[in-house]
């Protein structure tokens, strides 16, 4: 997949939500009772950093049906993460923070260790799909794990 010169820079500048990468498990969910229409997750790339050893850039596109959502989660330890909406509109909250619907075109970034406690389609008769992006050690097994609220 490649994408345009003026989003990839922009991405790379911006450096680094939400799922998994090429060649990365991605842990089960204990249980989960939610009835929502899930996400799919496509690998987009994963490349280790030259300059920073031991560091990897991974992105998945993560595509939400109407209405569909992805279950409270954290993501791996080392994990810095930038979520950029690439169409509709995407509601996030983070940590403690506020729920916040970010349009297409809008980022949010996500610190490592912080807890992803809702990610969703705002609408629930369009489609809305992200880029996720991950600075994470090259060694990360697991870079989602799914929660109980």
């Amino acid at each position: 997949m490649t994408l345009p010169k003026s989003l990839s820079t922009a991405l790379l500048a911006s450096a680094a939500c939400l799922l998994v990468a090429p060649g990365v498990a991605m842990a089960e969910p204990m249980h989960h009772a939610d009835t929502a229409p899930r996400e799919t997750v496509t690998p987009a790339f994963s490349n280790p950093i030259a300059n920073i050893p031991g560091k990897s850039l991974m992105a998945v596109v993560v595509t939400y049906p109407p209405g569909g959502k992805t279950p409270p989660h954290v993501h791996a330890k080392s994990a810095f993460i930038t979520g950029y909406v690439l169409s509709g509109a995407i509601r996030s909250k983070v940590d403690t923070g506020p729920d916040h619907v970010f349009k297409a075109g809008e980022s949010w970034t996500e610190e490592p260790g912080a807890h992803h406690g809702m990610s969703e389609n705002a609408s629930a008769t369009e489609p809305a799909s992200l880029l996720a992006i991950f600075v994470v050690d090259s060694d990360e097994k697991a870079l989602t794990t799914f929660v109980d609220k």
